[in-house]
């Protein structure tokens, strides 16, 4: 197992896709579950430094390798179709860990997916405690042309598997340069993509702005740790709907310096000690 987990199962999905999960468990009977939900263009192993810091507190960390990732172009049919994934991961987390509570934790993309959960699946459900968001993918900060943006949407609907062009972002996502050679190794191998497709793109961005349409409707307990210096994903969109919220629902953690990858940068302990402390406010970490 290459990213330091337990074990790894599969996920099979209700269209017959098999999603790798990989499982980082603590000796005991774990206190808490994260479901972890990674970023675009990466892949689930990527969560292998958060969860090896919640292993060592009796915290289990379950992540899934989401459908369309681990391959050369990104492609999604429909956003919809990450969400439906998730919540399935979700009710096979609930059947693996039964009686312990469960947060979610969604970087980037994740972060958006996540919301969506939240809103459309699970805005009742018990056994979710709270939502981790980092660097949420709520409206796009990536330097490009303003005409791409409306022909992204325009291509995703007729030249679908046309790959976006655009800059490589790999040394914008954490100032830890051990981190920017691995991730530069992860695409060397195929775990990491350069190239967004069309249809990708415009799904992305049909869903922040549904995100943006309902936002109001989120009423989860949430840690949210955002990156001032953040080129991927605009972070005043972030703040602006997480200050929006019940100021007894959010908590809120705001790196001026950080690019983009929170669990990855190099301040990422006070960030994981943070969010520690704020599930054991929540739920008995004892």
């Amino acid at each position: 197992m290459k990213f330091s987990e337990t074990r790894v199962d599969v996920l099979k999905t209700k269209d017959g896709l098999n999603l790798d999960i990989h499982i980082w468990e603590p000796e005991a009977k774990p206190k808490a579950v994260l479901l972890a939900i990674h970023g675009g263009l990466v892949h689930a192993g990527d969560y292998e430094i958060p969860a090896l810091y919640f292993k060592e507190k009796g915290i289990a960390t379950v992540a899934i390798d989401m459908r369309g990732h681990k391959q050369d172009k990104i492609y999604i049919k429909d956003f919809e179709l990450f969400v439906e994934d998730t919540n399935d991961f979700l009710q096979w987390s609930k059947k693996a860990y039964q009686d312990i509570p469960i947060f979610v934790m969604g970087h980037s993309m994740g972060g958006l997916i996540a919301t969506h959960l939240g809103i459309k699946y699970a805005a009742n459900e018990p056994r979710l405690k709270g939502y981790i968001l980092s660097s949420p993918y709520y409206e796009n900060a990536i330097k490009v042309s303003p005409i791409m943006i409306p022909l992204v949407k325009l291509f995703g609907k007729i030249i679908p598997k046309a790959v976006i062009p655009g800059p490589d972002l790999t040394d914008l996502l954490t100032r830890d340069k051990a981190l920017t050679d691995r991730h530069r190794r992860d695409a060397e191998i195929g775990l990491r993509s350069l190239k967004p497709t069309m249809r990708f793109g415009a799904e992305l961005l049909k869903a922040q702005k549904w995100v943006k349409e309902n936002f109001s409707s989120w009423n989860h307990p949430t840690f949210a740790v955002v990156a001032g210096a953040d080129q991927v994903a605009d972070y005043k969109e972030s703040e602006r709907q997480f200050k929006s919220m019940d100021p007894k629902l959010i908590t809120y953690l705001f790196h001026k310096d950080n690019y983009h990858e929170n669990f990855f940068e190099i301040n990422r302990q006070e960030t994981f000690d943070k969010i520690y402390g704020w599930m054991g406010s929540i739920v008995s970490l004892g």
